[in-house]
């Protein structure tokens, strides 16, 4: 869908782009449920694995929700309106699925107060407003070790969405985990300034690879990424979801998200009347982040590394941001033992191996 089409719905009124799904007419007072998508559903990235928990979360609860989306929603006055649009039609639980949706959904949710709601990837609640995120780092830290040990050049390119804290995470768990079995490989980043352009995403991957990168990495939505690296002949880290049929001989690995079991309690919750607010971040203990589709190039023994390494970080053995944690202007940002929550989510630097310059600076 175009901007300029989803601006002509958008003055319909938001209900035009939305599908309903789940349950039939004849069930009783099944509890609304509705999501907000950043970006087209598609076949395969954030908004894809989002609507897989969405449609996981119905199968679940079978009869007892009934679910509407609008995808293609981009971040802003769009948001509030749409928001406001789901809450006034009767949702209960509305899932606010974009960082850049904070705000408007903690403003739609004081006009609402009897309505919940549940914003991924941000940092702020209300009594009726939960959070949620990955802790997808800790997934990124094992693709980096898949990076780390089939890079050639020792140059690994990677397209940043937005300099924020969830994108830095990814960037930073990403550069230790390659630098853990690599300490001669480097990062080096380009920023799209978008979550969704395919267009943009494909040219900062060319422009990585141009830069002598062989393996490369994205935090944007689209597959653009995985098919330029399959179209130069390189390696790639795909990320949101599995997509290996855009990059069957480029995916080395896929860092993945999976929101099904989370959804499914947050509604539940709903449904039985017992639903409070909460902050939620999941990793690869609880299967909320996870490495996925690891290719046929990819070693047996490396594999195995994954494997050892993944275990480690589920069991608390090993922490991806354990200090000290030095930046990659030589700057000690956390001195000793793991990084907390609160570092986490005010985090504004590049760590060591990461070759290009912060944006602020």
């Amino acid at each position: 869908m175009t901007k300029t089409m989803h601006k002509a719905l958008l003055a319909i009124g938001a209900g035009s782009l939305m599908a309903l799904s789940g349950v039939s007419s004849a069930q009783d007072d099944p509890v609304k449920v509705g999501f907000v998508y950043v970006s087209p559903i598609g076949d395969a990235g954030w908004t894809w694995q989002q609507d897989i928990g969405r449609k996981e979360m119905e199968e679940a609860l079978d009869g007892k929700v009934v679910s509407q989306y609008v995808e293609n929603v981009p971040e802003g006055a769009d948001a509030e309106r749409v928001i406001r649009d789901l809450a006034e039609q009767g949702n209960e639980l509305i899932f606010t699925t974009s960082f850049g949706y904070m705000n408007p959904t903690i403003k739609v949710a004081r006009q609402f107060p009897d309505v919940k709601f549940v914003h991924s990837t941000g940092y702020k609640t209300a009594p009726n407003v939960a959070t949620t995120n990955s802790r997808f780092y800790e997934a990124r830290y094992l693709g980096g070790i898949v990076a780390g040990k089939m890079t050639e050049s020792n140059v690994i390119g990677y397209v940043g969405a937005f300099p924020i804290p969830e994108v830095l995470q990814g960037i930073n768990g990403f550069t230790r985990g390659l630098r853990s079995v690599n300490p001669d490989a480097e990062v080096r980043v380009i920023w799209a300034n978008t979550w969704y352009d395919p267009g943009k995403e494909r040219d900062a991957a060319l422009a990585l690879l141009s830069q002598g990168a062989d393996v490369v990495t994205h935090h944007t939505d689209s597959t653009a990424v995985v098919q330029a690296a399959q179209d130069e002949g390189k390696y790639v880290v795909a990320y949101h979801s599995d997509m290996q049929k855009y990059g069957p001989d480029a995916q080395i690995a896929a860092v993945t998200h999976h929101w099904g079991d989370y959804f499914t309690e947050q509604a539940k919750a709903v449904v039985d009347g017992d639903w409070e607010t909460s902050s939620t971040w999941g990793g690869l203990k609880s299967g909320m982040a996870a490495l996925d589709g690891i290719g046929d190039m990819v070693p047996d023994d490396v594999r195995e590394l994954v494997e050892e390494k993944k275990e480690q970080i589920a069991s608390g053995e090993l922490a991806v941001f354990d200090g000290p944690i030095v930046d990659n202007e030589g700057k000690t940002q956390h001195e000793s033992g793991v990084l907390d929550d609160d570092g986490l989510n005010n985090m504004n630097y590049y760590v060591r191996g990461v070759a290009s310059k912060y944006p602020d600076q």
